[in-house]
């Protein structure tokens, strides 16, 4: 028999990558001889409550396990994953979108008088740069606030965020699942939400053929999670320590935040958009980037 291919993937929050924990779970790699393992991207607790996106790297404040090529995928928001492939100095470029369809909210706490969002026009909302909450914060708020009235904060990941919302040390912050749920499990309020589409990145090393393989596996844990998710939310239930929420339960989660898709190709036009607003914020330079340079699709069109 042969020995099955050997790919890691690295992780960040697990809604992002339940489609491939599920076509792990179920056996769908195996099946189409690859052998994939997922290492865990981790949060630097000791790097926040900064203002300038520019003092953090797009592979945050730890050891980047794809930078290091201990790991050959990495998944994440799109916006997050042109800047990636924009600073990678190991040849990373953006492959395809991938199959989670993200949801980011801006909460509240119970007692906060916040009702809307031109409530926080000027107030820090916490997010992590460079990931999904940092970009979708910005671009939920510039529709209802002026450019120069809206302030992010880097506070780190989402359990870091949900504490510093818990603990009075920011107003509003940027979350996604499961931290929406276990949020508003406690009475905070969503001022804002909306969802986003995510992308991968791969090494030079990943070719079309184990691409291909990899996607047909995540497709059947598509159908799985479109099907029901619920068996599968384990996963994102044990990003939560009992002491935040020891009763969290699959059932708890609302099935219309849960979105799953085929992956796809990315399209040059969407990344046009993306990345012209990108550089009107000032989060990418102009240096002569291209959709070619940065993207190299390879899923069929």
């Amino acid at each position: 028999m042969a020995a099955r291919k050997k790919i890691t993937m690295e992780t960040l929050s697990l809604v992002f990558s339940l489609p491939q924990l599920v076509a792990k779970d179920e056996g769908y790699y195996e099946e189409e001889g690859l052998d994939v393992d997922f290492v865990p991207k981790g949060y630097d607790a000791n790097v926040s409550y900064l203002d300038d996106h520019e003092l953090v790297s797009s592979f945050g404040t730890v050891r980047s396990n794809f930078e290091s090529g201990d790991a050959s995928l990495y998944r994440a928001c799109e916006w997050g994953q042109i800047r990636r492939s924009h600073d990678t100095e190991v040849g990373g470029r953006v492959v395809g979108k991938r199959a989670a369809v993200g949801s980011q909210a801006i909460l509240v706490p119970p007692t906060s008088s916040a009702v809307h969002p031109q409530d926080l026009a000027g107030q820090p909302v916490a997010v992590n740069f460079h990931h999904g909450s940092h970009y979708l914060a910005l671009q939920a708020l510039e529709g209802f606030l002026p450019r120069e009235e809206i302030k992010v904060v880097h506070i780190g990941g989402p359990q870091q965020r949900f504490e510093a919302l818990r603990d009075g040390v920011v107003p509003a912050a940027a979350l996604m699942e499961p931290w929406i749920t276990v949020a508003q499990k406690q009475g905070y309020q969503i001022l804002t939400e909306a969802f986003y589409v995510g992308s991968e990145i791969a090494s030079p090393e990943v070719d079309t053929d184990t691409y291909d393989a990899l996607n047909r596996a995540v497709v059947k844990a598509v159908r799985k999670l479109q099907e029901d998710p619920y068996p599968y939310l384990h996963h994102l239930i044990g990003e939560v320590p009992p002491e935040i929420d020891a009763e969290l339960k699959p059932s708890d989660f609302p099935l219309w935040r849960l979105r799953f898709v085929d992956p796809a190709p990315y399209p040059e036009d969407q990344f046009r958009r993306t990345f012209d607003w990108m550089r009107s914020w000032n989060l990418i330079n102009e240096d002569g980037s291209t959709y070619n340079s940065l993207v190299d699709n390879l899923l069929p069109a």
